[in-house]
């Protein structure tokens, strides 16, 4: 018996509920595909299938049966596809997931180049700061900001994705700067919101660290609104350095500078990561996108 082939049938016709969808799938007649699963039924002494003239129904070992088959399937096409991939020059569908921001200011403009040098690729960009799950949400590269992410994914740093104070010069001139940065509790505060919350304001001092977020005034996860918020007076902002960058070249916001260091986290491997799964790089047109974005990158990022 062709196990694989009858595994194949099966899945086949588990999704469909037909043995004649199935049949025309793969160009064969229903009744091969009928002898193969009842040969498969036999070899494991299982009924996958209860079978009558108007459906085609799962037993529940059979549908045990077709959530894992379903699953090696999957896998071994995939593989199928890399090596096959491998042989050939850059070309299909690449889809990229980038957080909103670094989407706007850095991977957008960068794009127009990537599709002159490499024709082939279909480019599919989603800007999203929702989490990436890779093989769930169908994304071969990955651009976020935060911890380096688990060893099951590589993770090539980008740029730093340090926090820093800022606030326009009419809040300064009216509420006077902080001195120091166990001051910012008594200041209005502008707060970037995350799934786990609001970002905290954080300031070591002689090796202990302090909350000093000041009181919430704007809390969101609309980084342009909260920017806005900030040149029209409303309270003190922290955002990634190189989401501020330009309103500090427009004078439109001033960066805080204090003796102590002030952030929203402890971690220090705090960054801006391109992601993507280990095996995938052997894939030529993830390949030239890696060594792309981070050729691009070598230099933005050293501005910053």
């Amino acid at each position: 018996m062709d196990q694989l082939r009858a595994l194949r049938y099966f899945v086949e016709v588990a999704e469909q509920k037909s043995f004649a969808k199935a049949a025309k799938r793969f160009d064969v007649p229903a009744s091969s595909i009928s002898r193969r699963i009842s040969d498969l039924e036999s070899h494991l002494s299982t009924q996958l299938l209860i079978r009558n003239t108007r459906s085609v129904k799962l037993t529940e070992l059979g549908q045990h049966y077709y959530q894992q088959t379903s699953r090696l399937i999957l896998d071994l096409d995939k593989q199928d596809r890399l090596l096959k991939e491998t042989q050939t020059n850059p070309s299909g569908r690449l889809t990229i997931s980038s957080m909103v921001g670094f989407g706007e200011r850095y991977l957008i403009p960068m794009l127009e180049t990537f599709q002159q040098r490499y024709p082939d690729i279909e480019l599919n960009v989603h800007l999203s700061d929702t989490l990436t799950k890779f093989g769930k949400d169908e994304v071969d590269i990955a651009i976020r900001g935060g911890y380096a992410p688990d060893e099951r994914v590589v993770a090539i740093p980008l740029m730093s994705n340090h926090f820093v104070a800022a606030a326009s010069k009419e809040y300064l001139d009216k509420y006077g700067p902080p001195s120091t940065t166990l001051d910012l509790v008594k200041h209005k505060g502008l707060f970037y919101t995350t799934p786990q919350g609001n970002t905290p304001w954080l300031t070591q001092v002689a090796g202990e660290w302090h909350n000093v977020s000041g009181k919430t005034i704007t809390s969101s996860n609309h980084g342009k609104w909260l920017i806005n918020q900030a040149i029209a007076g409303k309270g003190i902002l922290m955002l990634p350095k190189w989401v501020l960058q330009e309103h500090f070249d427009r004078n439109e916001l001033v960066e805080l500078h204090f003796d102590h260091p002030v952030d929203v986290t402890q971690n220090s491997n705090f960054a801006v990561y391109m992601i993507y799964q280990k095996l995938d790089y052997a894939i030529p047109k993830i390949k030239v996108a890696v060594d792309f974005v981070r050729e691009q990158m070598r230099d933005k990022a050293s501005q910053v």
